[in-house]
C-alpha cells in the first residue's frame, strides 16, 4: 500500500498504473460503513484509493471541524488489511493552496434539507470531491446512502460537468439497534447512544406504516413525531419524505419516496434515512 500526501507523487504513480480504478472520499476515523464501500472498490475496480482528508470548507462556523475525530494509525492498518492500493492523506495547504479562489456551487439539489440547516456545507462537499476527481479521474467513486443528499449532488455534478466518473451508491451500515454507522456516533455519552436509536424506530415504523397501505405523508410524519418525542435528549432538526431524485417534498406517496432525518443527540448531530418502495 502506498501512501501519499502530494498531488505531485500521484502523478507519479498514475504514469505506470493499469486498469480501472476506484475511489472512496473519507475524512477519516473509519467504521464498517466506510469499510463496506472499500471493500465493493475492491472488488470492482484493478485499483483502488482513498482519500482521508477532513474538509475545511463542509464545516461551517460552529461547527465541529477542530474536534472531529481522528484515528489516522488505525484507519491505516484498516486500509492495509482492506488491500487499498493508495491512501491519500493530504495537508490542508495541498488541497487549497494559497490564492485558491474557486468553488463548485451545486444546484437545486443542495438548496433543502442539508442545504438548509448547514449552509455551504454542500458548497464545500462539491468543492472537495471535484477536486478529488480532477487529481484522480477515477472510474469509479463511492458514497454511502446515510449521506442520501450528498450522492444525489455528487452524481449530479458527475454528470452535469462529464467528468466521467461513474458515482456508485453503497447501502447504510447499521449497529444492532439500527443506528447508522457515523464517526460523530462517537460523540454520543452511553445515555445518549441508546437514545440515538430512536431515529431508526421513527424510519421503520414509517416504512411498516407504507407497507401497510399508509400514502399520506402528514400521517407518516406525524407516526414518526410521536416516537421522536418520546427520548428528550433528542431534538429533530428536518423530517422530509421527498421524491428519490429531486428531494422535493411529497404530499401523497404514488409510487417510491425516501424519508431523511436529521437530529442532535446531545452534542452530535446526526442523519438517516430510508426508501419507501413497493
Amino acid at each position: 500500500m502506498r501512501i501519499i500526501e502530494t498531488i505531485a507523487e500521484w502523478k507519479l504513480i498514475k504514469r505506470s498504473s493499469r486498469g480501472s480504478w476506484g475511489l472512496i472520499p473519507t475524512m477519516g476515523f473509519l467504521h464498517d460503513g466506510h469499510l463496506s464501500l472499500i471493500r465493493r472498490g475492491c472488488s470492482e475496480n484493478e485499483n483502488t484509493i482513498v482519500s482521508i482528508f477532513i474538509n475545511p470548507t463542509q464545516f461551517g462556523q460552529g461547527e465541529d471541524l477542530a474536534q472531529y475525530p481522528k484515528a489516522i494509525e488505525s484507519d491505516l492498518e484498516a486500509l492495509r488489511r482492506e488491500g487499498v492500493d493508495v491512501v491519500f492523506l493530504p495537508s490542508t495547504q495541498e488541497m487549497y493552496p494559497s490564492g485558491f479562489d474557486t468553488l463548485v456551487v451545486p444546484g437545486d439539489l443542495a438548496i433543502r434539507l442539508e442545504g438548509r440547516s448547514r449552509p455551504n456545507h454542500l458548497t464545500g462537499v462539491a468543492t472537495v470531491v471535484c477536486k478529488l476527481f480532477s487529481i484522480f479521474q477515477p472510474d469509479r467513486a463511492y458514497f454511502g446512502q446515510k449521506d442520501f443528499q450528498q450522492y444525489l449532488v455528487i452524481d449530479r455534478i458527475s454528470r452535469d460537468l462529464n467528468l466521467g466518473v461513474e458515482v456508485v451508491l453503497g447501502e447504510t451500515i447499521r449497529s444492532s439497534d439500527g443506528l447508522a454507522l457515523s464517526s460523530r456516533n462517537s460523540y454520543l455519552s452511553d445515555t445518549e447512544r441508546l437514545a440515538a436509536g430512536i431515529l431508526y424506530q421513527a424510519l421503520t415504523k414509517a416504512h411498516y406504516l407504507y407497507r401497510n397501505g399508509a400514502r399520506n405523508c402528514k400521517d407518516l410524519k406525524d407516526a414518526m413525531m410521536s416516537i421522536i418525542n418520546s427520548e428528550h435528549v433528542v431534538s429533530l432538526d428536518y423530517l422530509s419524505i421527498g421524491n428519490v431524485e429531486t428531494l422535493d417534498e411529497l404530499e401523497v406517496i404514488e409510487t417510491t419516496a425516501i424519508i431523511t432525518i436529521a437530529a442532535w443527540v446531545g452534542s452530535a448531530r446526526l442523519i438517516d434515512n430510508i426508501y419507501l418502495s413497493e
